[in-house]
């Protein structure tokens, strides 16, 4: 069914203005991260029929999790220390700035609808945990479901047998191979040394392609409004309650409807310190072409950590789309009215 539009004079005034003097503005638009095809086609089917940005951006994340894209988003994938799977996910409006959104959360497998029944039903951004699951289940999602899969549970278990390794500990002594685990001595004060002033070398070690992923994605809809989702189980062996940069507004993802949107990929334990998706959108606000807003935002996270992985793209308002990548091969996805069908583009490191 389609939705019918409420579309303000304003931007009804815009939109002729634009037609009369030529512009090329190329909307409605879908960007997503990685070649999530079905997902990106979703999310084109329900705004080209009229659908708002947010809730195309809810149909295209949405799918990815029924489809379980590449194991990293929904149901069935990435389990943590305890074999369990977890969900992150956010929406954000770009009109209004709000969000809404769930990290952690256990037994819900619908985690992009999860969080927008937090952006509409409540004045809060993010909901956590059990009490997430509680508030997804009574306002109306199916659950309490068992989030595990056979080759979830399979994964777990031959991390099991290889004495829990890869993990994401550090300065710790297990009790035995598989924990639990203790500090390796006191925390001491100490002068700082003059090596601590140097880049981190330590690099995304435990994230790869399949270990740890989100589906971020970008909607531009029929009158130019732009919203952004995310969606993922985050890192495979996750030590429990960890919460990843999927759910994080500025992290994952941005978006503000006079500037433009941005969504990012890879090891969001460290992309989370740098807010790179506000960062691209602030840049672009102050004049800076996708291209180059993307680049400088992956560059700053490149100085602190030469040996990170991750990648993002950008999209300013008027559907231009640029990607920027750092220790991998990026593609992501678009459709806009110029496009057949769902086109990938690949960004080299």
């Amino acid at each position: 069914m389609k939705k019918q539009l409420q579309v303000p004079h304003l931007l009804l005034f815009s939109m002729v203005l634009a037609s009369e003097i030529g512009s090329t503005l190329e909307y409605p638009v879908v960007i997503s991260t990685w070649p999530f095809l079905e997902a990106v086609r979703a999310a084109w089917r329900a705004v080209d029929s009229g659908f708002s940005a947010v809730d195309a951006v809810v149909e295209g994340c949405s799918a990815c999790e029924k489809l379980r894209c590449d194991g990293t988003v929904g149901p069935g994938g990435s389990p943590d220390e305890n074999g369990e799977t977890t969900i992150d996910a956010m929406v954000m409006n770009g009109v209004t700035m709000e969000v809404g959104a769930v990290a952690a959360m256990r037994y819900v497998p619908e985690g992009i609808k999860a969080a927008k029944l937090v952006l509409e039903y409540t004045k809060h951004t993010m909901l956590v945990g059990d009490q997430a699951s509680a508030f997804a289940i009574s306002m109306g999602l199916p659950g309490p479901i068992n989030l595990s899969s056979v080759e979830s549970t399979e994964k777990w278990m031959k991390w099991k047998e290889n004495y829990c390794q890869p993990n994401f500990w550090k300065n710790v002594t297990p009790g035995d191979n598989c924990g639990p685990y203790h500090p390796n001595g006191p925390s001491i004060g100490r002068c700082l040394m003059a090596n601590e002033l140097q880049p981190n070398e330590f690099g995304s070690v435990n994230v790869g392609l399949h270990s740890h992923d989100t589906i971020s994605m970008a909607v531009i809809d029929q009158v130019g409004r732009i919203a952004v989702g995310t969606s993922t189980n985050g890192a495979t062996f996750k030590i429990p309650g960890r919460v990843g940069d999927g759910p994080i507004a500025g992290s994952s993802a941005y978006a503000d409807s006079e500037v433009g949107a941005c969504g990012a990929t890879g090891d969001g334990d460290i992309m989370m310190r740098f807010l790179p998706c506000y960062q691209v959108v602030e840049s672009m606000r102050l004049g800076m072409e996708p291209k180059l807003a993307a680049k400088d935002a992956i560059s700053r996270i490149a100085r602190k950590y030469p040996g990170f992985i991750g990648a993002l793209f950008a999209v300013n308002k008027s559907g231009i789309h640029a990607g920027a990548s750092h220790g991998w091969t990026f593609q992501y996805s678009v459709r806009n009215p110029g496009m057949k069908d769902v086109e990938v583009f690949t960004v080299h490191p």
